[in-house]
């Protein structure tokens, strides 16, 4: 695979956004969004995505958010990455590329839904967020976390599985965010074909695979749900799977001329 070139370039806060770019092909290119706290790694499965892609020729960028990885410290919003990823697509397009498709993974996937422009020619995500998502911070928040939350306006997340930060801060409109999503409107305003991978094996999946369904109805002709049985949010022991699921999809949209077919779902595993 080709030797990752570390490259920076400045969102709109002047803020400095890291990424590792492999470049295989100068006119198609694959735009990799982590999900949230994560980095340009995602835990080494951006790597093994970006191993298929190169193989079938498309070049691909994977971004540290601003706040996490190697770029400039930040306070994580869902506003923050969507202007972070934005003008990652900005960067790439004054590079010359005019084929840019956006993979999400998680929060990744709601990021690039949001940063849609007519550049894009194709998204797809694994466990995705097609629309708004109620969560019990109050269970999934530790003592201290809600007491930083409530004193300082923000919380601290440890053990994120960044390879160059120990931690990052969520700031605390971040919690709100996900329930203000408004789906009918996110995905109007997507005017290329989604591919929505899912597993079946954790309720953060189950539940983010009925939001994309109802979801699909708003998204283009070509638009698809794939469902890898027993994958949970993870995708841990499926990434095979999701990276031949990658390859053609992306294949298709960025290396070949695509005639889209009707918008389909995988009703196999519901």
């Amino acid at each position: 695979m080709n030797t990752a070139e570390r490259i920076t370039f400045k969102n709109t806060r002047g803020k400095t956004i890291v990424g590792n770019l492999r470049s295989m092909n100068p006119h198609a290119i694959v735009l990799m969004a982590p999900g949230s706290c994560s980095d340009k790694s995602s835990q080494g499965r951006f790597d093994l995505y970006a191993r298929g892609l190169h193989e079938i020729g498309l070049s691909t960028l994977a971004i540290d958010f601003s706040g996490c990885g190697e770029s400039d410290d930040d306070f994580l919003t869902i506003e923050k990455e969507v202007d972070d990823l934005r003008s990652a697509i900005h960067f790439i397009h004054s590079k010359g590329y005019q084929k840019i498709g956006l993979f999400g993974n998680s929060l990744g996937g709601l990021i690039s839904l949001m940063a849609y422009s007519p550049q894009i020619v194709t998204i797809a995500m694994t466990g995705g967020l097609t629309g708004p998502m109620k969560f019990d911070w109050d269970k999934l928040l530790s003592p201290e976390q809600k007491r930083e939350r409530e004193e300082k306006g923000h919380i601290t997340v440890k053990d994120c599985h960044n390879m160059h930060r120990k931690q990052v801060l969520l700031d605390q409109i971040f919690f709100q965010e996900f329930e203000r999503v408004n789906q009918e409107q996110l995905l109007k305003n997507v005017k290329c074909p989604v591919l929505m991978i899912h597993g079946d094996g954790d309720e953060e999946e189950r539940s983010g695979h009925q939001l994309s369904q109802s979801g699909l109805l708003y998204l283009p002709k070509g638009s698809e749900i794939k469902v890898l049985p027993g994958a949970d949010h993870g995708f841990w022991g499926h990434i095979d799977q999701v990276a031949d699921l990658l390859q053609n999809w992306f294949g298709d949209h960025l290396s070949r001329k695509s005639d889209p077919s009707e918008r389909s779902i995988d009703q196999s595993h519901h």
